[in-house]
């Protein structure tokens, strides 16, 4: 097997967010993320999914079309939530969020353990491990920009 097919990263990083737990933890399922990350439109297999329901499969596409399938393999509301996800012939591994509550918010940490599974997979997971802080960055970015966009949004979707 070539050398670059089974690279494999585990990236790590959390901030901070101005929301409790049972809030945030919304921003993190298949539907919340619609709600701050530009272009997110999971597809579910089965109507009606439980975007939090262990098992419960979706899949995603980049801005070059190539599918993602994501599967909740884990999840515990509102403290963590983890996905398998296999990008199509790039890589395949987890990502799991977790929150715990601070005195004005939450921290919120997210772990990506992902190998690549082409030589291009092996590429694009070197230029992600590089840029990670940067990610989760525009993460907290997007959300709080989110946020102050419109302020209910999160408090009307929980009733």
């Amino acid at each position: 097997m070539d050398a670059a097919i089974g690279f494999r990263e585990v990236l790590t990083d959390s901030f901070d967010l101005p929301l409790g737990c049972a809030l945030a933890f919304r921003l993190f399922t298949a539907r919340g993320e619609r709600l701050w990350v530009s272009g997110w439109q999971p597809a579910f297999f089965a109507d009606g999914a439980d975007d939090t329901s262990v098992g419960t499969v979706f899949q995603t596409r980049d801005a070059a079309g190539r599918a993602t399938t994501w599967v909740v393999v884990d999840a515990h509301p509102p403290l963590e939530i983890r996905y398998a996800r296999v990008a199509d012939s790039l890589t395949s591994g987890t990502v799991h969020v977790t929150l715990a509550e601070r005195v004005t918010g939450c921290t919120v940490t997210v772990t990506y353990d992902l190998t690549a599974t082409s030589r291009e997979g092996a590429r694009t997971l070197e230029r992600f491990a590089d840029e990670y802080p940067e990610f989760l960055a525009a993460w907290r970015d997007d959300i709080v920009e989110f946020l102050e966009r419109e302020p209910n949004a999160l408090a009307v979707a929980a009733r």
